[in-house]
């Protein structure tokens, strides 16, 4: 008898909130470019919206992709740097693009 799928592990779930989300990849691009504070992501992307870069900023902290550095000055300063972990995920990306150029016949 062959076991039953629980459900999927807590790396596949991420990885199909990530790339789920139509920001997500964006948000990497940008943080790519230096660009790491909300205000700027939302004046460089047309159609994001401070909530929802917020929500997608959020989630990525939380699965450890992103982390929030807050700086104690008035007015408040937050930016947003990729950790370790999120590099490795970002090769995982990488690897993904890579396979849909192959696809796309794009090599």
């Amino acid at each position: 008898m062959q076991e039953r799928v629980v459900g999927p592990s807590e790396s596949t779930r991420m990885v199909e909130t990530i790339v789920g989300c139509k920001w997500s990849l964006t948000v990497y691009q940008l943080l790519d470019q230096d660009i790491n504070r909300p205000g700027e992501m939302v004046r460089s992307v047309e159609g994001l919206t401070t909530k929802v870069l917020n929500q997608c900023l959020k989630r990525n902290v939380e699965f450890g992709i992103l982390e929030k550095i807050s700086y104690p000055e008035i007015p408040p300063r937050v930016e947003y740097r990729v950790t370790p972990f999120g590099e490795k995920f970002m090769l995982i990306l990488d690897s993904l693009s890579q396979l849909q150029r192959e696809i796309d016949g794009n090599t």
